[in-house]
């Protein structure tokens, strides 16, 4: 592994202060997200309200993410994500104050997690379209790859720490922690250079934007697969905050510590998986299909894990895993995106990650509560097979159809050739 190769983005000073931001207020996220799901199980005892909650927190993401990618191309993304990381610390603050008085309801954490969601709807398209006007296509793939990195770090410790603070202090403290952290983020912010920025040109505002975004989407092959990929996956596969609380408690008879470890454990294959990835520039759908399937057969192994001990180490390969399959499919449709497209583009991947939670949260939750833990998470691994195969399937060279010999070919008209030379070749292109 190539030490300057891996931390190439990091020679650029605007994305060093974005990443150190990043890296402090991504603990704080993953120790709010551990709380709160923790905090539901322990007010509800019950899997099905942890789904709901996911749900409601996503599903702002899947009606208004969209939309979300038009305000992004038109904006100036900078201000726009100073602005909405602000409001974020603001919810944890409330959430935390709650919680610490212990004035907290079910029906509160409710509310605060759709207020979530709505800012995540407009935050997430700028947040990952502007890495590329702070470094540029050539190190694209490097800075998302490290972000992702930055993410999993974040899952490393974040959990781990909430686990034992939960245990130690109670919950309330993470989500204080947690508004804390995104001074960091904020001020890495306010303290960007902009002559050293490459923003694109905001899209002027006229009708059919959205629509246009879809169409454009669909129509490119090499944006439309990963996007189908992701929506299958991020539906079933990433519903760990509903399925991991419950096997941690159900099956392993664990607290809060054991789930800590889990998403550690994940969180630290990431770390080290996302290193390595980021040593290499790979992208493109086949890339993506040897991922998802490392992540399905991960899976697998942590649902049908028969002690802690392979929990733990099936959860380490599943964060490598993980990692490449977001990392490869961001990259890929940002840099088969036009840049007056990226925002909505990215938007629409965004849908397919975490908008897609409302249905594969309540769904994975209904599964758990009529079968058990195991089966819920192994739901996921199928999916993540079955993702893979489906896009094999959809870009395998189509083979000729069989002709005739020579001598028995019926005359066949000229138009009729240029038609049928015309309906192949949609079929033939790279996409």
């Amino acid at each position: 592994m190539n030490g300057k190769a891996t931390f190439s983005s990091l020679k650029i000073p605007n994305y060093r202060r974005y990443f150190a931001g990043q890296s402090i207020s991504l603990v704080g996220t993953w120790m709010q997200m551990t709380a709160q799901s923790w905090l539901v199980l322990e007010l509800t005892h019950s899997a099905t309200a942890l789904g709901l909650v996911t749900a409601l927190q996503t599903l702002p993401v899947l009606l208004l993410g969209p939309y979300g990618g038009v305000i992004a191309d038109r904006s100036d993304k900078l201000k726009l994500m100073t602005v909405l990381q602000a409001i974020m610390g603001v919810q944890a603050l409330v959430l935390g104050l709650l919680t610490v008085f212990h004035a907290v309801r079910f029906w509160e954490i409710c509310a605060l997690a759709v207020f979530l969601g709505m800012n995540n709807a407009f935050e997430n398209s700028p947040r990952q379209s502007f890495i590329r006007e702070m470094v540029g296509a050539d190190q694209l793939r490097n800075a998302i790859t490290l972000n992702t990195v930055t993410v999993n770090a974040a899952r490393a410790v974040g959990p781990g720490v909430a686990g034992i603070l939960i245990a130690g202090v109670g919950v309330g403290i993470c989500f204080l922690i947690n508004a804390a952290s995104f001074v960091a983020v904020v001020a890495s912010l306010l303290m960007m250079n902009r002559g050293q920025l490459r923003p694109s040109e905001p899209t002027p505002r006229a009708k059919g934007q959205l629509r246009e975004g879809f169409k454009y989407a669909m129509g490119t092959r090499q944006i439309m697969v990963p996007l189908a990929m992701m929506g299958l996956v991020g539906m079933l596969a990433y519903e760990f905050q509903v399925s991991l609380p419950v096997l941690a408690q159900r099956t392993f008879n664990g607290g809060a510590e054991v789930l800590g470890f889990m998403t550690s454990s994940m969180g630290v294959g990431a770390v080290i998986g996302g290193l390595i990835t980021a040593s290499f520039a790979r992208t493109g759908i086949r890339s993506m299909v040897f991922s998802s399937v490392a992540f399905g057969c991960t899976i697998l192994l942590t649902a049908y894990a028969p002690n802690l001990a392979v929990v733990y180490v099936a959860m380490l390969f599943a964060g490598w895993a993980s990692v490449s399959f977001i990392s490869i499919g961001n990259s890929t449709i940002q840099l088969a995106s036009r840049p007056e497209m990226r925002g909505r583009v990215i938007a629409l991947w965004q849908v397919a990650f975490q908008g897609t939670t409302p249905i594969g949260g309540p769904l994975v939750g209904w599964i758990i509560a009529i079968s058990d833990p195991r089966t819920g998470l192994a739901v996921g691994g199928v999916a993540c097979l079955v993702a893979a195969a489906g896009a094999v399937l959809y870009t395998r060279p189509r083979r000729p159809a069989a002709t005739a010999p020579i001598e028995r070919q019926p005359a066949v008209e000229p138009a009729a050739v240029e038609q049928t030379t015309f309906e192949q070749t949609p079929a033939q292109q790279p996409g």
